[in-house]
């Protein structure tokens, strides 16, 4: 088979199934094979997902704009150094202009970074670019990258293409009537103001820009969260780009070719088709203003020695030509229109909330605050952020809630409601998640402790006494105070001890009791009210007369020794024998003689 023999797709009169065939010649040849999805496969429109009789343009991000439809040469290209023997068109189509091929591993590396889980392939990237342009028209770019001149394709009129009236007033392809793809990825302008990038740095989203172009076509492929080293979310990427089982079959073909390998050549030496793929109807010449279109040539543009393209016939209305794809079917998304950037997130970072701590029964000082970026790292407004409180101190969002979601606003900020801390000290946790498929999140730690007291005094003076063996008649209360106001619902521990400062518990002496009667020296759950006050359950008398220490401590530092007075029973004095009464004398009475 000779080395120079080209298979091309043609649409209309050319059916699916040559497609199928070409691809098939390509693993004869033990060219890479383009490997379809199972629904894709046999070149069933159907198969695939492709509805040709209710086609619309909504979702492509071509918007069905003419391609190129020549496959690979069938011969393996050569890694650099692999091979001294291979045909010079095999060469020749597996070289890439220098800045195109940078441009495409820089948006890997861009896409890398930001989607890991996408895995795209610059190769894809080229093989689209390929399929698009011709690579930029074979690198015809300046030195920023710039398509000079602009690339534009026919106008969607509805004329032999899909029918888009003007989405962007003109502003990237010059065309107020009716919109044109645009640039080396051939974005029709409603993408584009979706999906556009500033890949490098100079402050534009320019279509024609192959660094930015290639970049949004990155995104674009990775979006619905695709995992492009899977061939169906390959499949569906691609078709979401332009909506034919054709044009699968020439990408695929054309990302095998070129992951068999490839070499960079200079800029503007890249190779071109040679001819359209098919006729397509003749279309008004573009403005004058609008630079070179990609409308389709009566003939094919000859080539000069090195590859590089030769001036193409004058059309009327001013310019030249460059060699032109031929339409595509109309498009529909396979499965739903891809998220725009817009909702696609770089990262959720903290947006300046301090440490989240609280007392029980208090508010938060601090709200929880994230910022939501893109992954050029620009805020994204209005995505809705969940924020949940997680752990059992029962602490809520203001309201009574555990979930809530908030907006973030023009500065990619969202900010959760109040926090209110619950009556349980312990920590949680408050996460914010943001994101469709692969949600972006963030954790806060939180802890709530328990209510505070710096003081804790007795509310009366009396002498606290009781007689060993039974109670003391006067109970003991106490009031707690932070800060010199009542501290209610702060936590009390009454002890028994043998010293002011509590080192040592007392085992001996006065006795509160358990539930169950039983005698215990340490109290504790004891809790003030909401005045601060305490009043301390019966204390039981007991052991040697003598003075005793009961010392009381709240949360915060507060604390008081009480002095309990032991005395020993009254003793009873042994009676007295009763002392008989001495008779009175008896009163006789005078006799008279």
């Amino acid at each position: 088979m000779a080395a120079h023999m080209r298979r091309r797709l043609r649409k209309g009169a050319t059916t699916t199934a040559v497609a199928a065939a070409a691809v098939a010649a390509l693993a004869a040849s033990q060219a890479p094979a383009a490997t379809l999805s199972e629904g894709a496969a046999g070149g069933d429109p159907q198969a695939a997902g492709e509805d040709t009789a209710s086609a619309g343009t909504d979702g492509a991000a071509t918007g069905n704009s003419p391609y190129y439809t020549d496959l690979p040469p069938l011969v393996t290209p050569g890694k650099p150094g692999s091979s001294s023997t291979l045909p010079a068109a095999g060469r020749a189509e597996a070289g890439i202009p220098a800045t195109i091929l940078a441009a495409y591993k820089q948006a890997e590396q861009a896409v890398a970074t930001t989607d890991p889980t996408c895995r795209l392939p610059w190769q894809l990237l080229a093989a689209i670019g390929k399929v698009e342009s011709g690579q930029a028209r074979g690198g015809r770019v300046d030195a920023n990258g710039t398509a000079s001149p602009r690339i534009l394709g026919p106008a969607l009129n509805g004329q032999g293409f899909a029918l888009i009236k003007d989405t962007d007033g003109g502003a990237y392809d010059g065309d107020a009537v009716h919109d044109r793809a645009v640039g080396p990825m051939q974005f029709i302008p409603s993408t584009w103001a979706a999906w556009g990038q500033d890949a490098n740095g100079d402050g534009r989203k320019d279509p024609n820009n192959i660094y930015d172009a290639a970049l949004a076509a990155g995104r674009y492929l990775c979006a619905n969260d695709r995992d492009l080293a899977v061939s169906a979310d390959l499949d569906k990427a691609v078709l979401s780009y332009n909506r034919s089982t054709e044009y699968l079959n020439t990408v695929r073909s054309w990302f095998s070719y070129y992951q068999r390998g490839t070499h960079e050549v200079p800029d503007g030496a890249g190779t071109l088709p040679t001819t359209p793929s098919t006729p397509v109807p003749t279309l008004p010449g573009p403005r004058a203003d609008s630079g070179p279109s990609m409308t389709p040539s009566p003939k094919p543009s000859p080539s000069t020695p090195g590859g590089k393209p030769s001036p193409s016939p004058s059309k009327p209305g001013g310019g030249s030509t460059s060699p032109t794809p031929n339409p595509s079917p109309t498009p529909t998304p396979p499965t739903g229109e891809p998220t725009p950037p817009a909702e696609t997130f770089g990262s959720l970072e903290n947006a300046g909330t301090g440490p989240l701590r609280a007392t029980a029964g208090t508010a938060f000082d601090e709200r929880v605050s994230v910022r939501a970026r893109n992954a050029l790292g620009a805020p994204l407004a209005k995505i809705p952020v969940t924020f949940t409180v997680t752990g059992g101190t029962g602490t809520l969002f203001a309201g009574g809630e555990k979930t809530v979601t908030v907006r973030t606003g023009a500065d990619g900020t969202a900010t959760a409601p109040e926090l209110r801390a619950g009556e349980k000290a312990g920590e949680f946790t408050v996460t914010a998640a943001a994101g469709i498929g692969r949600p972006r999140t963030l954790t806060y730690a939180a802890t709530v402790t328990a209510r505070q007291a710096d003081a804790i005094a007795r509310t009366d003076d009396k002498e606290l006494v009781a007689v060993s063996g039974e109670k003391f008649t006067d109970a003991v209360t106490v009031r707690a105070t932070y800060k010199d106001a009542a501290a209610p619902g702060v936590a009390v521990t009454a002890t028994m001890v043998e010293d002011r400062l509590g080192a040592v518990d007392n085992d001996k002496g006065p006795y509160f009791e358990d539930g169950a009667g039983k005698p215990v020296r340490t109290l504790t759950g004891l809790t003030t009210d909401a005045d601060g006050k305490l009043r301390l359950p019966d204390i039981h008398a007991d052991g040697e007369p003598g003075t005793y220490l009961l010392r009381l401590t709240t949360e915060g530092g507060g604390s008081v020794v009480v002095e309990l007075t032991v005395k020993a029973p009254a003793e009873t004095a042994p009676e007295e024998p009763a002392t008989p009464e001495t008779p009175k004398a008896t009163e006789t009475p005078a006799v008279k003689p």
